[in-house]
Order: structure tokens, then sequence, then C-alpha cells
């Protein structure tokens, strides 16, 4: 199943490719997130039940609100799921490993200028 997940109403929507399954392996678990995608874990009963309602009404879908970690299905039931708190923050902003460093810019930036003029053997050909 691959619905989309969005945020809260009022947000702007966010759309992610979503994999539900009884399991993931450790590496292709880590290589959702990094590539955007929310794997969530439920147990083998729920999705075999999500399967057979995907079989009795076409047309079946699945929410996602990552913000509230809930599954929302057509006839209104609510299945709450996890996602580590760090993953969900990356998902919720869109943050690749560059772009999560990039939110420390300026600490970045003081700390190098700082670097230059404590040790500026190591930056030849630039000014301290």
């Amino acid at each position: 199943m691959a619905p989309a997940a969005s945020t809260r109403p009022g947000r702007a929507r966010l759309r992610h490719q979503v994999l539900i399954a009884p399991s993931f392996a450790d590496i292709f678990h880590g290589n959702c997130f990094k590539n955007g995608m929310l794997p969530i874990v439920m147990p083998a009963e729920r999705v075999q039940a999500w399967f057979e309602a995907v079989e009795r009404s076409p047309g079946y879908a699945l929410s996602v609100d990552l913000q509230t970690q809930l599954l929302r299905s057509d006839d209104g039931e609510q299945t709450p799921f996890t996602v580590d708190p760090e993953q969900r923050h990356r998902l919720l902003h869109g943050l690749d490993d560059i772009g999560l460093t990039l939110q420390h810019a300026e600490n970045i930036q003081v700390h190098e200028a700082r670097r230059r003029r404590a040790e500026p053997w190591l930056f030849p050909g630039s000014e301290a």
C-alpha cells in the first residue's frame, strides 16, 4: 500500500510515499527515510485486513497523518502508528542529511571563523 501522507488540515499538505508492512529489513527501513518514504510497521493481521478491504472495495484508501501519527481508513477507523521522532521531524520538514546540517549553518560559520583564527596554518592562502 502506498497512500499519501499529509499534515493536519489547515497546514500545507505534504505528500510522501508510504509503505505499510509487518516488518522491514533494517537497511531498507533506514533507506526509506533517506529517500523521503515513510515505512510504517503494523501487525500482519492489520495489514491483511486492509488488503481484504481493498479487494472488497476498489478505491479504498488510507490517509496518513504524520503530524498526529494516525492512519485513517475510509470507514472512519483510526489506527495509531509510531515513527522515530528524528525521522518524523525530517519528513515533516522535508530535510535530508544536508538540509538537517544546514539548519545549523550559523553555528558552523561561527565555528569555522573561530578555527581559522585559532589555527591559521591549517588554511594556507587565507587570512585569519
